[in-house]
């Protein structure tokens, strides 16, 4: 057996396994091959999703998974181009090139594993971090309004923009599947 398979690095009982396994039979329902597609990852738990997923991968740097996959689609447009990202990676750091992302329109998926804190590095406030929530960083309850990621998104021109649970893994997949068909960003 593949260590990649028996090698998961996360929490017990996080949910980031069950995203990527719900993208894993996607792919497969979808009769995607594995050189057909690129899953591109940005830093924090969900860094590590690019290495659980056999084809082309690419873990980036903090925040940059969205201009790397960008570069990725516009060099081979036939290419299924995944990117999976934190919520602090894609809406911290990243917020940038999401909102351009969405506003650009390419063919691309965008799984964003939105935990509401930075959990790699011990949980700090993360830009979806509800009011009140106690965090290492707001101890006494979080103060910033978090901002709402899916207006966010479509108010950039993105048309396809959809949340959903990991645990509810038949739903999730199926919904993955439908990004994946969408002909724009998703």
């Amino acid at each position: 057996m593949r260590t990649w398979l028996t090698n998961i690095q996360w929490c017990p009982g996080c949910g980031d396994f069950l995203i990527v396994m719900a993208l894993k039979n996607a792919f497969r329902e979808l009769e995607i091959a594995s050189h057909n597609r690129v899953v591109v990852s940005g830093v924090g738990c969900s860094g590590k999703a690019s290495q659980y997923v056999d084809g082309y991968a690419a873990e980036t740097l903090h925040g940059r998974a969205v201009p790397f996959a960008t570069g990725v689609k516009l060099a081979n447009p036939e290419l299924t181009v995944v990117i999976m990202g934190w919520d602090g990676d894609g809406y911290g750091i990243g917020m940038g090139h999401f909102i351009h992302a969405c506003r650009r329109d390419l063919d691309m998926v965008y799984i964003v594993f939105d935990n509401e804190n930075y959990a790699l590095t011990t949980g700090q406030a993360s830009p979806t971090t509800p009011l009140g929530a106690k965090t290492k960083t707001t101890p006494d309850g979080n103060t910033t309004l978090p901002f709402d990621p899916l207006k966010l998104a479509e108010d950039a021109g993105c048309s396809f923009a959809k949340l959903w649970y990991s645990k509810d893994f038949k739903w999730l997949k199926e919904l993955i599947k439908e990004a994946i068909a969408h002909p724009w960003f998703a």
